[in-house]
């Protein structure tokens, strides 16, 4: 049987999961728990269910960007070679407006802000990690506190830049690890409850396409901590 933490996706639930659909793109929510390919010891994944989603030519969507195993909702599938190319441009070049929910452990000194500190990965016989050093590729996050409830904030983000990681080592470098932080908080807790959400993502892929927005719902494992910060579902 497959884990709880990687569930796996009939055609019926993926479905269910589409958020946008038009000729040139998918927009799904990605369950927490589920990686987007494989990698390591990860035998479960999101490519393995992507042929559930192939038009009348039998070609699947692909992958336009990735997804943290552990972050939830908003991801962009490309329908087409051309699709898949502008997408991919399109985020290269920050084109692609995305906003993301979040509860931390702690609250930030300043209601709003920008967190700008370059990231660095350092790679270790069979691991790596990512940290926060002079040396590191730029990195730019700017952050909102959307409610406060026991010594947590939910925070709205929007990264200006897409490294791996970015939106924790961030979080966790201002003092306020996400909620479920296997990695980046004070405890090495185990992986599977992380409280980030890919909340909605927005672009327009060409002047004669219809701009795209999609918007993703909090998973059930972040409702109840989002209810103690403010949100009223």
């Amino acid at each position: 049987m497959t884990p709880a933490s990687t569930p796996a996706l009939t055609p019926a639930d993926l479905r269910s999961r589409i958020l946008h659909e038009d000729p040139d793109v998918f927009v799904i929510d990605k369950p927490a728990g589920l990686a987007v390919h494989k990698a390591g010891k990860i035998t479960d994944h999101l490519d393995l269910y992507l042929p559930h989603l192939a038009g009348e030519d039998g070609m699947p969507p692909r992958l336009a960007h990735r997804l943290d195993r552990d972050t939830a909702g908003c991801l962009v599938l490309g329908r087409s070679p051309w699709a898949l190319k502008r997408l991919g441009d399109m985020f290269a070049a920050g084109h692609v407006e995305k906003t993301y929910w979040a509860v931390s452990d702690g609250i930030p000194e300043e209601p709003e802000g920008t967190i700008d500190y370059p990231l660095l990965k350092l790679v270790v016989p069979g691991s790596w990690n990512i940290v926060t050093h002079p040396t590191g590729q730029p990195a730019i996050t700017d952050y909102r506190v959307l409610g406060t409830g026991n010594g947590r904030a939910w925070l709205e983000l929007k990264p200006r830049t897409g490294r791996t990681h970015q939106i924790r080592v961030h979080c966790a470098a201002i003092g306020c690890p996400l909620l479920g932080e296997p990695y980046y908080g004070p405890e090495r807790i185990p992986p599977g409850n992380l409280h980030l959400l890919a909340r909605s993502v927005s672009f327009t892929l060409a002047f004669d396409r219809e701009p795209v927005a999609a918007l993703a719902p909090p998973p059930p494992h972040m409702r109840d901590a989002l209810a103690a910060c403010g949100w009223d579902g």
